[in-house]
């Protein structure tokens, strides 16, 4: 299984921020510690807490933070909440796609099956488990 770029920023985000939970991290911040684009972070932070996930303040000391403890947070809800809307295989897609040999597959159950079991054992983790240290090498 492959997670998409958004998945990833957004699991090093988290991670950042349950290693200083008390503390608010701007996208700009961030963006310059993982070396990836500032917009694509603000994407991610609104998904993040539109969920619940993060709380956002604006101005001075702004910036996000958890909004429950790390020790809550699974880390297969997370991915499932980031990968939404990214189908493992096409015909796993809301509208089926137009794959050919729909009805008569029997790779897509093994398929479904895979990516639960994939979920499930990350659904074991929190992200406490993975916080990055308090310091990380530039």
């Amino acid at each position: 299984m492959r997670l998409t770029s958004f998945t990833d920023y957004g699991l090093r985000m988290l991670m950042r921020m349950a290693s200083h939970p008390e503390r608010a991290f701007s996208t700009a911040e961030l963006a310059e510690e993982f070396r990836v684009s500032r917009n694509h972070l603000a994407k991610i932070m609104q998904r993040l807490a539109r969920e619940g996930m993060i709380e956002t303040r604006r101005g001075g000391g702004g910036g996000a933070v958890l909004a429950t403890k790390a020790e809550k947070i699974r880390l297969g809800t997370v991915i499932r909440l980031l990968e939404e809307g990214q189908p493992l295989v096409e015909c796993f897609a809301a509208e089926g796609g137009s794959c050919p040999v729909d009805g008569i597959c029997r790779l897509k159950i093994r398929l479904r099956r895979a990516e639960e079991a994939f979920l499930a054992d990350l659904d074991r983790s929190t992200l406490a488990d993975i916080a990055l240290p308090l310091s990380v090498p530039a």
